[in-house]
């Protein structure tokens, strides 16, 4: 795909000494290697993008549905709507933990990768459930404005905030495959003496994301408030169709997920050479049997 950068290795006679040479002109192979592996990386970030849209719901509209929901817990508490949002920082606790403590040790057997599964598997299982949370939040939407519907003096206040309880677990449980694995892949992809970048890819995705939302909440709000229909976000939540925005990011997502597993699977990993010395002690005294070199 990027076969067609070794030309900037290439040493031409014509062009004079290579000391002389413009940089522009004539790269070193190291930096030819280098812009591979980061336009290589290209093609996943993009396909990444819908995640970091949908998980932008969670502290937007998730959290004006908590608001529009029954917060009371006991004689006189309320909680306020954000807390609800604990939820998925504990299933992403969760998720994390079995994965690594139970799930890794029994795939590591299986498949004989030290990570039990690649990256960009662990990636795809996580927008798997984030696929599953948006069409959860749906159905949850649905029923509320059904409460509405029957009950137009008291609103939603009669159904608990806990309905929101298997939205916010399953996109934790996603999180700790998505976003831990974009984390190792950004990482581990770059370059070595471009970490920093890897970083910054991995959060561009969650920001970029953000603008994405809002961009798409705009361009739909324009399309179904045309010629005097009533727009799916209405000032009023009670008025207006979160429940179809919410089915629009699981179509997105699974068309997403399609071609992510074709980009995924052309994907070629950065290898990485290591070096173990077997030492061998005898007698108080250590002597190096050898080297050898594994490729990861």
């Amino acid at each position: 795909m990027v076969l067609f950068l070794d030309k900037a290795a290439v040493y031409e006679e014509n062009g004079g000494p290579v000391e002389k040479q413009s940089p522009w002109r004539l790269a070193t192979v190291t930096k030819v290697e280098e812009m591979k592996l980061i336009l290589n990386m290209i093609p996943i970030w993009l396909s990444t993008l819908p995640f970091g849209v949908t998980i932008a719901q969670t502290s937007t509209f998730f959290i004006k549905q908590a608001a529009n929901l029954n917060r009371k817990i006991g004689d006189g508490l309320i909680l306020p709507p954000t807390t609800i949002f604990c939820l998925a920082a504990i299933g992403m606790i969760v998720s994390i933990t079995i994965y690594d403590k139970v799930l890794v040790p029994m795939l590591r057997r299986t498949t004989g990768n030290e990570r039990g599964i690649n990256i960009l598997q662990r990636i795809g299982i996580g927008m798997l459930f984030v696929i599953a949370t948006m069409i959860i939040a749906a159905l949850v939407e649905n029923k509320r404005l059904q409460v509405v519907a029957e009950n137009p003096k008291t609103g939603s206040l009669t159904m608990s905030v806990f309905w929101l309880a298997p939205q916010f677990l399953i996109i934790g449980i996603g999180d700790g495959f998505t976003i831990v694995g974009l984390q190792e892949y950004f990482y581990d992809q770059v370059p070595d003496s471009m970490r920093s970048l890897g970083i910054a890819f991995y959060l561009s995705v969650i920001g970029a994301g953000s603008f994405l939302s809002s961009f798409l909440i705009t361009v739909v709000d324009k399309i179904t408030g045309r010629a005097g229909n009533t727009s799916w976000f209405g000032k009023n939540l009670n008025t207006s169709r979160l429940d179809k925005f919410y089915w629009l990011l699981a179509a997105v997502s699974t068309a997403n997920l399609c071609v992510y597993v074709l980009i995924a699977r052309r994907y070629s990993y950065k290898n990485v050479q290591r070096r173990v010395a077997v030492v061998d002690c005898y007698e108080g005294e250590a002597r190096e049997n050898g080297v050898s070199i594994s490729v990861v």
